[in-house]
């Protein structure tokens, strides 16, 4: 209206300060200069009015005051400062977490049962050097004629150096039809002597390559085991600082909830107040329904962190455990790592990361097999001796002739050798292939762990610096934040601006956070891909 109003009196003054002369084109002088002294008088009245409108559009009256309402209060409360949680019995920390891990995970039991196994087969393999008592009986008898009685005994003690296998026995085969090749006294005949393998088998035989491997995969197994803890732990802790950050988030929106309700109440008390415009009452409505949709997805999400983390919690009888609603993260301790540290992870990855263990157990065993391949090209040439003597040979009747002694013995002698030994050659260089494939692997592996430590240590000082120059813009975002605020109160401001400056300030907090789990991930990606859990060694 007043607009219209200004506009029409800047018309009317440059239509009546048009020349008369101009408009009708007649009339006498006397009555043109009477005519000119009404046109000034009429042009200065418009202009006094036009002024009068001009300071009228510049001041204008606020709503009146209803009376009986106060004043409403100051919004100058702001973002709490990040502090710890009041109640340290709540807080569920990180070595709780790897106390329960380590203690009860199924994954965790599961994989110590990896070196029990190996251990297992240790034992198998030794029992290709137990000893072995055989004995076996066959009699015939028919027609009254006795046609054999062939009872047979052995004692087998394998020996470890040389393959050598010492038997002892008894045997006694007596009968019409006995074959005279085999036949012995009536009181039988006892045997002590030695199986010596002079060629293929006097170094390394199947037994002790299979026993020497056997002990070799009991260092791949224990490397094999710390290596799915490690996995195991690295998921746990990235679990743990998800909820961290999923708490934060809804604790950080929670309290922006509180803080657009305090605002809004008191923006809706000035409106009725008539000190602010009503307008401004939905502004900052808005804003609270907003934070609250935030709110509530974020305690569904916080539920379902929870959850994830609840995965890796059981008890000492093998039940999952939920963990409390009530239970708090503890705040990140963000370790600083020099470069001495990583110099540190660096040796140990290169020495005793699991990959590289397990990679040098497989080269090892392989060596021993491509050893016992080569063994299988020599020829075979087995040496048996034995001393011979009668059954009764204890007692002292017994002639001399019929007793223990060089003149009483047995002797034997096998050879054998494949013309072309294709199967043995072709072992043999399959075997050589494996061990030139594990060690490029070995190799490989080496550079990679190598160069993923450094590059997880660089993203680490990466958040290192933008924790800092976070840190200071949030610093600078609540001095903003106070000014406006300040503004606001006296009236030089307005609500969306305050709503925009507080949204900005949790929005740095949230990603302030956010930098602050990444960190800690980022440190137990570190330690993971080192072969390790902590910054010392495994234990």
């Amino acid at each position: 209206m007043r607009t219209h109003l200004i506009g029409f009196s800047l018309f009317s003054f440059r239509f009546s300060t048009i020349p008369r002369k101009q408009r009708i084109g007649s009339g006498s002088s006397v009555n043109e200069k009477q005519t000119t002294n009404n046109e000034q008088r009429t042009a200065a009245t418009l202009l006094l009015s036009l002024l009068c409108l001009s300071a009228l559009a510049q001041d204008p009256r606020l709503p009146t005051r209803k009376p009986g309402l106060e004043p409403a209060p100051l919004q100058t409360q702001q973002l709490a400062q990040d502090r710890p949680p009041a109640d340290t019995a709540r807080v569920f920390a990180l070595q709780n977490l790897a106390d329960l891990v380590f203690a009860h995970h199924p994954v965790v039991k599961q994989a110590a049962l990896l070196s029990d196994d190996a251990r297992a087969e240790v034992q198998q393999a030794r029992g290709g050097f137990d000893p072995k008592l055989a004995s076996g009986f066959d009699r015939k008898h028919f027609g009254g004629t006795d046609y054999y009685n062939n009872w047979g005994n052995e004692l087998k003690l394998p020996i470890w150096p040389a393959g050598i296998d010492l038997k002892v026995g008894y045997d006694r085969m007596v009968g019409r039809y006995v074959n005279p090749e085999y036949r012995t006294p009536l009181d039988g005949l006892a045997i002590a002597g030695l199986s010596v393998p002079l060629g293929q088998g006097l170094l390394i035989d199947a037994r002790r390559s299979t026993l020497r491997q056997a002990k070799i995969l009991v260092d791949a197994a224990e490397a094999e085991k710390v290596k799915q803890i490690n996995e195991i732990w690295l998921q746990a802790a990235r679990d743990y600082w998800t909820w961290y950050y999923t708490y934060q988030q809804m604790r950080l929106i929670e309290e922006g909830v509180e803080l657009a309700e305090t605002r809004f109440r008191g923006t809706s008390r000035r409106a009725l107040l008539g000190d602010q415009a009503p307008i401004d009452s939905v502004e900052a409505q808005i804003t609270v329904q907003d934070r609250q949709v935030q709110y509530e997805q974020l305690r569904v999400e916080l539920q379902n962190a929870r959850l994830l983390l609840s995965n890796h919690l059981w008890n000492a009888d093998g039940q999952p455990v939920e963990l409390p609603a009530y239970a708090v993260p503890q705040r990140p301790l963000l370790m600083p790592l020099d470069t001495v540290a990583l110099r540190g992870l660096l040796d140990f990855a290169g020495s005793r990361h699991p990959t590289l263990l397990k990679l040098d157990a497989k080269i090892r065993q392989l060596g021993v097999e491509e050893r016992y391949r080569r063994e299988l090209l020599k020829p075979t040439l087995n040496v048996s001796g034995y001393l011979l003597s009668r059954g009764d040979f204890y007692r002292p009747e017994v002639p001399a002739y019929y007793d223990f002694g060089r003149d009483n013995y047995k002797l034997g002698v096998d050879f054998a050798v494949p013309l072309f030994l294709r199967k043995e050659r072709g072992k043999l260089w399959q075997t050589r292939i494996k061990v030139q494939d594990a060690t490029l692997e070995q190799q490989n592996s080496r550079r990679s762990i190598t160069n993923q430590v450094w590059a997880k240590y660089n993203a680490l000082k990466a958040y290192e610096r933008q924790l800092v120059v976070q840190e200071q813009t949030i610093a600078n975002q609540r001095t903003l934040l106070r000014a406006e605020t300040q503004k606001f109160e006296l009236g030089e401001s307005t609500i969306f601006l305050v709503n925009a400056r507080e949204t900005k300030l949790i929005d740095l907090r949230l990603k302030q956070e956010s930098l602050r789990a990444s960190y800690e991930k980022t440190l137990a990606e570190l330690y993971y891909y080192a072969g390790t859990r902590t910054a010392g060694p495994v234990e």
